[in-house]
């Protein structure tokens, strides 16, 4: 599972259901990677509409209806298009929920965002720079959009794990003794810069012959990164190791963890690594930059630079006592991002919606004290 996808595996299952009944609605078809929802007793409902399909909006108003829905949370542009819709026309708070970190939107969704802003309670933004993007792109004020930084189960992620585990780990991976490994978990698109991390690798792998690179993660440009890496002569130096369920495992199996982004929101992935107290190696991406501080618990690259980001590898290659300062520091940065303190904010707001926002036609919401949403500490 991807991203949101697995935000809300760990999210749903999280609220207090003596005072909350949260349930997910997926536009489209159900798909392989959404058994792991299921499987945690997520009610899950998919609509099966196509990205145009007019009637998604009558189709989702009878699920709101069905359902007596007070708050609805939308992520994603079908879902904050028709679900602002169907806030209006039953004056339901929503919240506008951003992930991504863009410069632009098409001129159709600029249009739907001008007109359905009056509709938006409040944007939640991964990231300031995503704050940014939610503001100019998506046309919502700055005074409705606030950054509130998601997080991981620390349970899951910062435990200490024994040897033979990680070394069962590092079996399954495929990581022979003495090798050095070198992972990142990813979609791979664009945005993610892997293409400067098979660049990368070639440099590395002709210093460092232990060195062994892992990319994990599916997505659109896997041949044409198979093929550039095939033409540097990366071999099995480079191992493209497709979707993977166990993140946690995954992760424990690395040495160092790269994050070559070209831009980001802040990746869930990012905070897994934290918690987990890998060492890592990242780019400058506005998104990282939020959460990662260059020298303390990482150590920060430019963008599209292979050569930096080479160098910056065989550095944590080089120096064992590096690695162990950084991955110490990971611990304690991440431990400040666990998702029980996200779940409780979106209770707060939950409850602050539903309180305040049909009374004072949306208004209210902004008037109240907002603050426990960017706080960093747990909040009651």
């Amino acid at each position: 599972m991807h991203g949101v996808k697995r935000l809300f595996s760990w999210m749903i299952p999280g609220f207090n259901r003596e005072h909350f009944d949260v349930a997910l609605v997926s536009l489209r078809k159900k798909d392989l990677s959404e058994e792991p929802l299921e499987a945690l007793g997520v009610d899950i409902t998919y609509m099966e509409r196509s990205k145009f399909d007019p009637l998604t909006l009558p189709a989702l108003l009878r699920i709101i209806d069905r359902r007596r829905v007070d708050i609805l949370h939308l992520h994603g542009y079908g879902a904050t298009t028709f679900g602002r819709l169907a806030g209006a026309l039953r004056g339901i708070p929503t919240i506008l929920h951003e992930h991504a970190n863009l410069t632009d939107t098409p001129w159709f969704q600029k249009i739907a965002d001008r007109v359905l802003e009056p509709y938006t309670d409040i944007a939640i933004a991964v990231s300031n720079s995503t704050a940014e993007f939610v503001v100019g792109a998506r046309q919502i004020p700055a005074s409705k959009v606030r950054v509130v930084y998601l997080g991981v189960p620390l349970v899951e992620f910062s435990r200490q794990r024994a040897a033979d585990e990680i070394a069962s780990a590092r079996q399954e991976m495929g990581i022979a003794p003495g090798e050095l490994a070198i992972g990142t978990i990813t979609r791979l698109h664009e945005s993610k810069g892997n293409s400067y991390l098979v660049d990368a690798a070639a440099r590395v792998v002709s210093q460092r012959p232990a060195a062994r690179f892992f990319l994990v993660g599916e997505g659109p440009l896997l041949p044409d990164l198979q093929a550039q890496a095939a033409a540097l002569g990366l071999g099995d130096r480079f191992v493209f190791a497709g979707f993977r369920r166990d993140v946690a495992g995954t992760l424990s199996a690395f040495d160092v963890s790269v994050f070559p982004s070209l831009w980001e929101g802040t990746p869930l992935t990012a905070f897994e690594t934290l918690a987990m107290g890998k060492p890592i190696v990242a780019t400058d991406a506005d998104g990282l930059m939020d959460i990662l501080t260059d020298g303390r618990d990482a150590l920060i690259v430019p963008r599209r630079d292979p050569a930096a980001l080479a160098d910056a590898i065989i550095r944590v290659i080089d120096h064992p006592d590096e690695r162990d300062r950084l991955s110490a520091a990971a611990r304690i940065t991440g431990a400040q991002y666990d998702i029980d303190v996200f779940v409780r904010k979106m209770e707060r707001l939950y409850t602050l919606l539903h309180d305040v926002s049909r009374a004072t036609h949306r208004r209210g919401v902004l008037e109240a004290d907002l603050s426990f949403l960017t706080a960093g500490i747990p909040v009651s």
